[in-house]
């Protein structure tokens, strides 16, 4: 019999806000967040605009990076949530598996280049870099001593870091895992996207007609992840069920998604046999929709050929695109969706473009939903889907 996880955790901090609630009462209020960068310079003419984490002050060291502090907020949420403190870790086989794109790595070029021309004034700066591995960082923070992975796969990374988790429970590898997702904002990132053509200079606005593409965010999140008879043996409340996961790849192009998404389709296609349910069971979709007009064109055709009548839902309006830590950021949305049975306004969306029926939700919409997909494309043509469930 297939092992059922559950998910009795979770933490979030993003451009939204700090923790579960303050972030679903921005989502609600269809406030957008997006403003000009302050902690990375932009020397260009147009200002582009990013989702930046604001009025941050976690406990954790001062010498770490930005990624690691935000991870170590996220998970004191989600162990808080999942009535777990540190101690009651020691002696479970606990995994970590966390998605992130570039993590830190990229803010630590003014370091290098620094010490190209002066040297090293201080040792700090070597350390935070040496310390700024997501997983490694979140073992040693809590002194687990079980599997510990950071994916890298672009932007599908938090979505396949718990996808990696589930089966980590599954196989019996695992007890309990911390699974989730973060990367900060850099300068590299955001130049990179610009030239590449697809930044829009306004908010963004996905699956719009007239989008013209992404703005970049940043942010964490984290998931308690457990199997289902050991939570309930406990008596923790389970805020949700890991359904299913499906994961594939173009093998079409570095950059872009291969047009006809046969990959995407494969990915869902995929999570829905692991789920045991049919398309029909889908009752709401959250997609990928970075704004960018290649990707969202692509997840227009599939949606159209595969869920015609779902409900959609597109939140990167209110956080930006925030790279490896999305698929978490998001896995939290849907999660949040099913307890609160409804959706947020998809911020930015107003008409859908020629030739494709998907029309992301408007306005808040009330909802009788048990069963949840999250989709999360990445560059190389990584595609991953999340499927949860909440008993109605």
């Amino acid at each position: 019999m297939k092992c059922r996880t559950s998910v009795t955790g979770m933490g979030i901090l993003c451009a939204a806000g700090q923790g579960v609630s303050a972030v679903m009462d921005t989502l609600y209020s269809g406030a957008r967040l997006a403003a000009p960068p302050k902690r990375i310079s932009c020397e260009l003419d147009v200002v582009y605009p990013v989702f930046e984490v604001q009025n941050f002050s976690p406990a954790a060291c001062s010498e770490d990076s930005l990624s690691v502090r935000m991870l170590m907020q996220v998970v004191q949420e989600a162990l808080v949530q999942a009535q777990l403190t540190p101690q009651d870790l020691v002696n479970k086989r606990v995994g970590v598996c966390i998605g992130t794109t570039t993590g830190a790595s990229l803010n630590f070029a003014d370091d290098y280049f620094a010490h190209k021309k002066h040297g090293w004034k201080s040792v700090s700066q070597v350390s935070s870099w040496l310390h700024s591995n997501p997983a490694l960082a979140v073992s040693k923070y809590l002194g687990l001593s079980g599997p510990c992975q950071t994916v890298v796969n672009a932007c599908s990374s938090g979505t396949d870091a718990i996808g990696l988790g589930m089966s980590w429970l599954e196989n019996d590898v695992c007890d309990i895992v911390l699974a989730g997702g973060v990367d900060e904002l850099s300068l590299v990132s955001y130049n990179g996207f610009i030239r590449l053509g697809v930044y829009d200079s306004e908010p963004c606005k996905p699956f719009d007609a007239g989008r013209k593409g992404l703005n970049l965010g940043e942010g964490a999140a984290m998931l308690v992840l457990e199997k289902r008879k050991d939570a309930e043996a406990r008596g923790i409340a389970l805020q949700a069920e890991c359904a299913g996961y499906g994961t594939s790849a173009d093998a079409y192009h570095l950059t872009a998604p291969a047009p006809e998404g046969d990959g995407v389709k494969r990915a869902i296609e995929s999570a829905l046999e692991q789920a045991g349910i049919t398309r029909d069971d889908v009752d709401f979709i959250n997609v990928h929709g970075t704004a960018t007009p290649d990707n969202d064109r692509v997840e227009s055709r599939v949606l159209t050929d595969m869920f015609p009548d779902t409900l959609v839902s597109a939140t990167k309006g209110f956080t930006g695109h925030t790279l490896g830590a999305a698929g978490a950021i998001e896995a939290v949305f849907v999660i949040q969706a099913l307890l609160d049975q409804k959706l947020p306004a998809s911020v930015g969306f107003d008409e859908p473009e020629d030739g494709f029926a998907v029309c992301p939700v408007s306005s808040e919409t009330s909802i009788v939903a048990r069963y949840g997909l999250s989709e999360s494309l990445a560059f190389g043509g990584n595609n991953s889907v999340l499927i949860f469930s909440k008993e109605l």
